[in-house]
Parts: structure tokens; sequence; C-alpha cells
């Protein structure tokens, strides 16, 4: 279980980010919307350990993980994966699967989770993380290193970002897998009415605060017909997904 605890974060010049945030998320599939700039990234960034907050705490399983670093957090059992994936020349995806997992694992292991997301280890394995991948080539690798890691919290920031729509629509199928077979819990960022749909719980977060927080049969309904979710909610990619 995940505690946030009146969480604020300012940066240099003073604007305040995130105000008085309050938040306990132990359920297995938490979405967290709202419009651009109203403090999702952020919060995210600072659950992963990759900012810091200027005040309150934050709580995993009771334990007081504030001050500790991403690579801490990561020990701790908390997956981060970035919206723009991070890429590494001279690393190949098999290094990066044996990081994930913490061991060398053997092709047909390394293919069956390459294939949830869509790819061929045979195709892939010895790629290197470079421009000769892209974008949505590097995304559902990253969520395959989520998934080699099999973490207690995985935090995906809007991984729709960047992808095409074929490649969305199978990330949703492997999303909804995760929500079948995970034992841990999965907190996603995003616009998308698709994953919206499949979350236990919504958080709803303008302008630095949770406004709303709810099961998604409360806060969706309400999200659709507010002026604020207008196209942020019910972008073009969903649109099309539904003629």
């Amino acid at each position: 279980m995940l505690e946030l605890r009146n969480i604020g974060f300012e940066v240099e010049d003073s604007k305040e980010i995130l105000h008085d945030v309050n938040l306990t998320i132990d359920d297995r599939f938490v979405a967290i919307t709202g419009p651009n700039g109203g403090g999702k990234s952020t919060l995210a960034k600072i659950i992963a350990g990759i900012n810091t907050p200027t005040s309150g705490q934050i709580l995993l399983d009771g334990e007081d993980i504030t001050g500790l670093s991403v690579s801490e957090r990561a020990k701790k059992g908390i997956s981060y994966a970035f919206q723009q994936p991070v890429r590494f020349k001279g690393l190949r995806v098999r290094d990066l699967m044996a990081l994930a997992s913490g061991k060398k694992s053997s092709l047909a292991e390394d293919c069956e989770i390459l294939s949830e997301v869509g790819l061929c280890a045979r195709d892939y394995m010895d790629r290197e993380l470079n421009d000769s991948l892209s974008g949505g080539e590097m995304k559902r690798i990253e969520i395959a290193m989520v998934l080699a890691r099999g973490t207690k919290l995985s935090i995906f920031d809007e991984p729709e970002a960047g992808i095409d729509l074929w490649s969305f629509q199978n990330l949703i199928r492997v999303f909804e897998k995760m929500y079948e077979q995970t034992k841990g819990n999965i907190l996603i960022i995003s616009h998308q009415e698709r994953i919206l749909n499949i979350a236990d719980k919504i958080v709803y977060v303008k302008n630095g605060t949770v406004e709303k927080y709810g099961t998604r049969e409360e806060i969706l309904p309400m999200l659709l017909s507010s002026a604020d979710a207008g196209p942020q909610t019910c972008s073009v990619l969903t649109d099309k997904m539904a003629k």
C-alpha cells in the first residue's frame, strides 16, 4: 500500500506544482488523470523518487520512503516507465531485460515477456537501445522491462504517448493481462478513456491537488461530462477506435 501525506512540491522560483496531496493507493489498478500541467507527471516522479517533495511524507507498506533515492526505491519494489523512454547507446535489449529481471534469462523466457508487448525476441534481443528503434518500439521494450521486474508497484507515465493505433490496442491488452496476473499495484498516468475504463480507482488531479478520487463508476462519468475533461480524456485516438 502506498500513502501520500500532505505532499507539496515547489520549483526554484517558488512556483507551487503540488499542494497538500493526500492519497492512499491500495487497489490493484489506479489511473491518474486530469488537465495538462495539473501535476500528474510530477506526482508520479515524486512517488518513483525522481523528484523529492518539498513537504509531506511517502509511505510504502507503512515504511517512510520520502528520503530514499530512485535506486533505493527500486530495491523496495517500485518500477517507473517514463513518458519518453530513455535510450542507451551500446546497451542491448537483452542487457536491459537481464538488468530488469535480476538474472540471465533464457531466450524462451525473454520471448514470452517480449511477446506480451508484441515484439519477437529473436528480432530484438541484440538490438541497441538507440535511435534505430521507433518511439513505439522503445515504449513496448520499457513496458516489457517492467513486466520482467514484477515489482509491487509499477508506475507508467502516459504509456500511450507517441505510439500508433495498433500499438495502443495491444497496450490495452497488456494492461488487462497485468491486471489479471499481478500481485502488486499498477499506477498509470493517462488521458485515455480505454485505460481509465479498466482502472479500479481514478484520481483526478488539477491545479496541483487531488480534486476527485473514487471508483471508475463514480469518477469516469463525471469526467466524460465535464468541460475540463473534453479532448483530454476523449482523445482523437480513442475516437478512432470507437469507429
